[in-house]
């Protein structure tokens, strides 16, 4: 297995990592990144296979986990509640009863506020240029997942402020200050939505937090601190992700000239998956051994950290000719922005509605858009997406 070097905090690699996933690609099945000192997958077929693969999960062993900082106890104890965080049986359990709540036909049903949403944003934007982030991308998903929980959308400061902290703790290169930050972020969350949990327990109403608490499966129910984790993921990586999809792909559209072709509802479908391949807003997806297992020759013990890298696999020409060419109407198979597998995001068809509405919204009633200076990514790692975006209408 070679070995290879690359800084993910490097401004090159920031900017454009791709060259680099190339180079993993060319290596082998697998490689050892050393910077983050674990194997990675860059092929398609071998993310979607390890993605897969239930001899991998998320849950390091209970012997082999490392001590948690006390500093750290409050974010971790929210952590470890988490669906995300879980394998079988308890992923099955908890991912079965979200999916109970949060069905096909309760994200359809947000399609008309997601609309009026967009046009009331639009309807806003100022004068002369302005972030197109601060203005449309980022206000957009979280006051859907706000009103989708039936959380007051006037608080969407608090839940970005929060979120972003939150998230903080994935990034490569993060700080005691951040870990400080996220740290209080957590503690400010879970007293926030004690408050709205009791609220909802007394006072049910049509919203997601009250289908949780109603969602049972053959007599089991989320417990409080199941409950509380669960809304705090889905608004940090249904609200993060989104973010940065809808910054990205708009500055992949003016990049390739495609504002008229966005601004067509029907392109809609097909343009959402190119631009999740060609730019999508999660680049790693971290996989942990759960037995001795041997996969591609290398022989995995238990406990041992495997990265996905999905933003590799999506450029792979095996799997897409001319993978660093955007297509609008590409037909292909299917990205791997959402990840794959159990842990395949829940939130998928509610990022994917959004990027339906909120593109051809845009483009339709903006359609001089315009880039006011080059945007620039923010230096952050695993995500991926914009420092800001500032535009001209």
């Amino acid at each position: 297995m070679q070995r290879l070097s690359q800084s993910p905090t490097d401004p090159a690699f920031v900017q454009d990592p791709y060259p680099f996933y190339d180079r993993a690609r060319a290596a082998g099945d697998l490689v050892f990144w050393e910077d983050y000192g674990q194997v990675a997958a860059a092929g398609y077929s071998q993310v979607k296979r390890l993605l897969k693969d239930r001899r991998l999960g998320r849950e390091m062993p209970a012997d082999l986990a490392p001590a948690i900082p006390p500093h750290l106890a409050p974010f971790y104890a929210v952590e470890a509640h988490s669906m995300l965080e879980a394998d079988p049986p308890r992923h099955t359990r908890l991912r079965g009863l979200v999916l109970r709540a949060f069905t096909s036909a309760t994200v359809e049903a947000q399609r008309p506020a997601i609309t009026a949403l967009c046009d009331g944003l639009i309807a806003a934007f100022p004068d002369g240029p302005f972030d197109l982030l601060e203005a449309f991308c980022r206000p957009l998903p979280v006051i859907t997942i706000a009103t989708l929980l039936g959380v007051d959308p006037s608080r969407a400061p608090d839940l970005l402020a929060w979120s972003g902290a939150m998230v903080g703790m994935y990034q490569a290169g993060r700080t005691r200050a951040m870990e400080d930050a996220a740290v209080t972020a957590t503690k400010s969350f879970t007293a926030f939505l004690a408050d709205e949990i009791a609220r909802r327990r007394t006072t049910p109403t049509d919203d997601l937090i009250s289908h949780l608490i109603a969602a049972e499966d053959s007599g089991s129910q989320l417990s409080a601190d199941e409950l509380t984790s669960t809304v705090i993921l889905l608004l940090n990586a249904g609200h993060e992700a989104t973010v940065h999809s809808l910054g990205n792909s708009v500055k992949t559209i003016l990049d390739e000239g495609l504002a008229p072709h966005a601004a067509v509802p029907e392109n809609a479908p097909l343009l959402t998956e190119e631009l999740l391949r060609y730019t999508p807003p999660l680049h790693i997806f971290e996989r942990i051994a759960r037995e001795d297992v041997t996969l591609y020759g290398h022989s995995f013990k238990r406990g041992e950290k495997l990265s996905c890298l999905l933003a590799a696999a999506g450029r792979d020409p095996m799997a897409y000719p001319n993978p660093h060419r955007f297509i609008a109407d590409r037909k292909s198979p299917s990205n791997m922005a959402f990840g794959g597998g159990l842990h395949f995001c829940v939130g998928a068809p509610l990022a994917r509605l959004e990027m339906h509405i909120a593109l051809p919204a845009l483009f339709s009633a903006c359609p001089q858009l315009r880039l006011a200076e080059p945007p620039r990514f923010a230096p952050i790692y695993h995500f991926h997406g914009l420092k800001k975006l500032m535009v001209t209408t």
